[in-house]
């Protein structure tokens, strides 16, 4: 027997043992009743029939002393004493003495005449003078007129005497014990068959449904959430099984909601282009994302539940706060986001450089954790390079259109002077006008490619004194095709001190690129961009103003995130540029803002140091 049938069995054996008790109880509280009930009838019924042959001596005594027939009276008591269960009739004077007898010895003796033994009236249980227990009946015998010759008056002798019956108190009790043995047995067997009846109806109503319960609960319990008892029936155990079966519907409803917010939780994750990684107070991952786990070129499975220092550092031990900004000692610390430039090492043991923010998260259980954004710097170095390009690559239709007008004017001037020559008329001061036009072209051809080279150039990270409105005004000549393809006036307002950086001159070049292009892609059906620069307090402005769609408030904050694009029309771009020009501007140590009413255009300033102002 398994553990299931051995608690069924137990709880089956505890409610029958608790109803055979109480069924015992019970049959035995009841034969006592009936015992002392019965006991109380056969008296009453031994009294009953005293006083009727008290009725009948009465009769047959006033019959014999109106006749004075007192052998007939001794006959009549001496037949009726040897009655079967009648131990002795006597008739006693009102003095105690025996005057008649069924045992002729015991004519003319005292009778005793304490209350218990000699009580008129009453019937009882009790021993005589021979030491045997009989049931006595003690009736008197009343004066009438007819006797009141030989008695007395009436009024003075209303007693003549006294009826004494002893009954055998053996039978009697026999018959008593017979009835109750009888009543046992029929007893015993209603209580054999109810305990029957009751164990089938306790088996079926009871133990199985609650066997059924208990086994669905342990499939629950092991994580079977499909499991249900569903227990037939409208009684309390089916309604008990109805509430189970809701209650582990709702487990499983609440359980299936859970994992797919955590799923949705992990793919929202996912989703985040820098490495997300969550750790608790004992420096455990308790949460990643796969761009952290491909940052580290390992698996999930292999991150989580390991300790942070491992993970991203490759140590056995906690990294030491004092040699490293430790980015959840620090947090904790300070109770607020914090960033910091870390190199983390691949599962392989090759390390890369990351920037690491780190910001604190509070559970409502209490329990605090950190969360990391990690991103990979070698990626950002990729991704600007690519977004320069990509930059460059939407320059090439305007360069191409600035190049070829000069190129088409050299080759008509070439063909001029072919045609000349072969017509051998060639005239040297013809010849002397298509080579100074060639020459002027090629001049121009010349000044748009070195324009092209400064904005591609890498400064080596060098910082050169830069003239910001030419670099402005180049830039913008290599975007006149695409400007006039978008019907975008480009206006300049360029302050008359020229000022000065120190920067990468093709770091500068890219901003003024991106935050053109971004604002032509801000206007798709035409507008005008106001391009300025101003010197002003140690600082150098320079401002993009454009006349377009603008920029939605819940936008506004994100503009400058990676990855975040939302162009006019609809139209994808890679949500790097204004990244980039962000990361380019702190770089060399200025700001970017930006003020915009969707629907009413945009305004980006940014704010460098000027060079005056750095070196006085």
């Amino acid at each position: 027997m398994d553990m299931r049938d051995w608690i069924a069995a137990r709880l089956g054996r505890r409610f029958l043992v608790l109803l055979s008790i109480e069924l015992l109880t019970a049959s035995l509280v009841f034969l006592g009743l009936f015992l002392g009930i019965y006991s109380h009838q056969l008296q009453q019924e031994r009294a009953q029939a005293s006083t009727q042959v008290n009725e009948l001596l009465q009769v047959a005594l006033e019959n014999a002393m109106l006749k004075r027939d007192l052998d007939g009276l001794r006959d009549i008591i001496y037949y009726l004493g040897r009655q079967e269960k009648i131990r002795r009739v006597s008739i006693v004077n009102p003095e105690g003495e025996v005057r008649f007898s069924s045992l002729p010895a015991t004519v003319n003796d005292k009778m005793d005449s304490e209350p218990e033994g000699f009580a008129v009236g009453r019937t009882r249980f009790l021993v005589d003078e021979f030491g045997q227990e009989v049931l006595r009946s003690v009736n008197p015998v009343h004066n009438r007129e007819p006797c009141s010759r030989c008695h007395g008056p009436v009024a003075e002798h209303p007693i003549n005497g006294t009826l004494i019956v002893d009954y055998d108190a053996a039978s009697i009790r026999s018959s008593a014990v017979k009835g109750a043995l009888l009543l046992i047995a029929s007893g015993g067997l209603v209580v054999v068959a109810a305990l029957g009846g009751v164990w089938v109806m306790l088996r079926r109503h009871v133990l199985r449904p609650v066997r059924i319960l208990q086994e669905a609960a342990k499939r629950v319990g092991s994580g079977d959430l499909e499991a249900r008892a569903d227990l037939p029936g409208h009684d309390e155990l089916a309604e008990l099984g109805d509430s189970f079966d809701s209650m582990t519907q709702e487990l499983q409803n609440g359980i299936e909601a859970l994992r797919r917010q955590e799923a949705f939780l992990q793919a929202v994750m996912d989703a985040v282009p820098a490495g997300i990684r969550v750790i608790d107070q004992d420096f455990r991952i308790v949460k990643a994302n796969r761009m952290y786990c491909q940052q580290q070129g390992v698996a999930l499975d292999q991150v989580i539940g390991r300790p942070c220092y491992a993970s991203s550092h490759g140590r056995s031990e906690r990294c030491p706060p004092t040699l490293l900004t430790c980015p959840l000692v620090e947090t904790f610390k300070e109770g607020a986001s914090i960033k910091c430039m870390h190199r983390h090492k691949t599962a392989e043991g090759a390390e890369f450089p990351v920037e690491v923010h780190a910001a604190p998260l509070k559970l409502s259980d209490g329990r605090s954790l950190v969360i990391e954004a990690i991103s990979n710097m070698t990626d950002h170095v990729r991704f600007s390079h690519e977004q320069k390009l990509s930059a460059l690559g939407q320059l090439a239709a305007g360069v191409a259109h600035e190049i070829r007008n000069p190129l088409a004017s050299v080759r008509l001037a070439l063909q001029a002077s072919l045609r000349s020559a072969d017509q051998g008329v060639m005239d040297p001061a013809e010849v002397s006008n298509y080579l100074r036009l060639v020459d002027g072209q090629v001049d121009k051809c010349i000044d748009v490619t070195d324009r092209l080279l400064r904005l591609s150039a890498n400064g080596g990270g060098v910082p050169q004194l830069v003239d910001i409105n030419r670099a402005v005004v180049e830039t913008l000549s290599l975007l006149n095709w695409e400007a006039e393809a978008g019907q975008v006036q480009m206006v300049t307002e360029l302050d008359a001190h020229e000022p000065r950086v120190l920067a990468d001159d093709g770091e500068i070049r890219m901003i003024v690129l991106n935050l053109v292009q971004n604002a032509f892609h801000a206007m798709p059906k035409g507008g005008k961009l106001i391009v300025g620069s101003h010197l002003a307090g140690g600082l150098v402005e320079l401002s993009f103003r454009d006349n377009g769609i603008g920029i939605p408030k819940d936008a506004l904050p994100r503009i400058f995130d990676p990855f975040f694009t939302r162009r006019a029309g609809g139209q994808q771009g890679t949500g790097l540029g204004l990244t980039i020009c962000r990361s380019l501007v702190k770089n060399m140590g200025g700001e970017i803002t930006v003020v915009s009413v969707e629907g009413d255009g945009a305004a980006f300033t940014v704010c460098l140091p000027a060079a005056e102002g750095g070196l006085s």
